[in-house]
């Protein structure tokens, strides 16, 4: 039998939207990924030669700023300025912001980098955009994994780039080529912005033109018919909306969990085992940036199938498994990848373990993130209030911003020498097993709230 999904398809203003996130991830990625080199690189080889440690904090503070001032954005978004003008803008702004990474020649530019990247991203309302183009709940999650398929083509370009751009395409007479991999992001930005005016809008039509609060779903204006809410008068928030809000609150909070144990399995790449590895592959050294790009690739090859996956689950008679269940597999599978460094760790004894190991860690942080990452999105995109959608959105987001504030501090104290990195690992890997339990447990609760 053929799902809703099959049947109707996506449209085309889905597509096109969609498609705008290759450009939004690939610049992204392109200045994420170089933070950490270009800030800890000597001096003579292009760098600013600071602490490994001061690289760490800028790297966190792009990834946490860029997840905390959506909320002012969607406040915009929400109550003043609809997103189909806002986004474009954001990507301009953030574009100026990657080319001042482009001519930073201390840590005051990158900061200023770091501030423009995420005011531009405040205004990047995308996603919002697409849970309302998106009108049939059956479809979300698939779509929303379809979407996540292409921002992980920006990001898989941008990584798997950015370490042959400035090791070898850009570099010259001993100095890597870290300013133009900048000012190459900035440019993707602006054609991005270009491309969301003259080809979006024609798909458009009206959603984003007015802030969300002004456009209602059918389900809102339906219920304020059965509670004679007049035209033009500001309806309260009914029981149903607030115990939404509350499970999406409630969701968010276990997205902090994750986002931590996720960010965390990057930085030993970059650190314990940048030492502990042989990155020496048929002759070539392998830039650590690929480990970046092996996630990004992961993402663009599951994202169809796990969107084939919700289909077919949506499709039985029992109906879709929850969000709940979903994103408690997620931080599951997630504690499986710690296992994993685990067992290198033991394996390799005293010698260096080949970095192909990476690619297994890679795909499990990758499924983990599928079932956790995508869905938030689309469950927001069902059950947020319009008034309040671009808001709850970044909710999501903030989630992320802590997590991101709070990994540095936690790799120092789990990675920091006091701990075994195995015994560290195991511990990680047991916290996300327990998480996972609690919210599976609390699933028949937590989806009470939004039925």
């Amino acid at each position: 039998m053929e799902t809703a999904a099959k049947k109707k398809g996506y449209p085309k203003a889905f597509w096109t939207c969609a498609c705008t996130e290759i450009f939004e991830r690939l610049s992204y990625y392109l200045g994420r990924s170089l933070i950490l080199i270009f800030v800890s690189a000597t001096v003579a080889t292009g760098g600013l030669g600071l602490d490994d440690t001061v690289a760490a904090n800028m790297q966190s503070n792009l990834t946490a700023f860029s997840y905390l001032l959506p909320l002012f954005g969607g406040i915009v978004v929400d109550r003043f300025i609809g997103a189909k003008y806002t986004t474009p803008v954001g990507m301009a702004i953030a574009g100026v912001g990657y080319y001042m990474g482009g001519i930073a020649t201390s840590a005051t530019g990158v900061y200023a980098m770091i501030f423009l990247v995420s005011l531009g991203l405040a205004l990047f309302k995308n996603g919002p955009i697409i849970g309302r183009v998106i009108t049939d709940k059956s479809q979300m999650d698939p779509a929303f994994a379809m979407r996540y398929t292409l921002v992980n083509v920006g990001a898989f370009i941008g990584t798997f780039l950015v370490g042959i751009l400035y090791k070898d395409v850009f570099a010259k007479d001993g100095v890597l080529g870290f300013a133009p991999c900048f000012k190459l992001a900035g440019l993707v930005m602006f054609l991005g912005a270009l491309w969301y005016v003259f080809v979006c809008w024609r798909f458009l039509g009206d959603v984003g033109r007015l802030p969300f609060k002004k456009t209602k779903t059918a389900e809102e204006l339906e219920a304020e018919k059965q509670a004679k809410i007049e035209a033009g008068q500001k309806a309260p928030l009914t029981s149903n909306e607030k115990k939404r809000i509350g499970a999406i609150i409630i969701a968010s909070g276990f997205s902090i969990i994750f986002w931590i144990f996720w960010y965390l399995g990057y930085m030993p790449v970059y650190f314990y085992w940048a030492e502990n590895m042989d990155w020496v592959v048929a002759g070539y050294e392998v830039p650590s940036t690929w480990f970046d790009a092996a996630n990004s690739f992961f993402c663009v090859v599951l994202g169809p199938v796990t969107a084939a996956l919700w289909n077919k689950l949506a499709a039985r008679p029992q109906g879709d498994m929850s969000l709940f269940r979903k994103t408690g597999l997620g931080i599951a599978i997630i504690g499986l990848g710690y296992i994993f460094y685990a067992i290198i760790d033991i394996v390799r004894g005293n010698e260096k373990a080949s970095v192909l190991w990476l690619i297994v860690f890679a795909f499990l942080l990758t499924l983990g993130e599928m079932f956790f990452s995508p869905l938030g999105h689309s469950f927001i995109s069902k059950y947020s209030p319009s008034r309040y959608l671009a808001i709850m959105m970044s909710m999501w987001g903030f989630a992320t911003f802590i997590a991101a504030k709070s990994y540095g501090p936690v790799y120092g104290i789990l990675f920091g020498g006091n701990i075994e990195f195995k015994v560290a690992c195991i511990g990680i890997a047991v916290v996300s097993f327990v998480a996972a339990v609690i919210m599976i447990a609390m699933d028949k609760k937590l989806s009470a709230l939004v039925d």
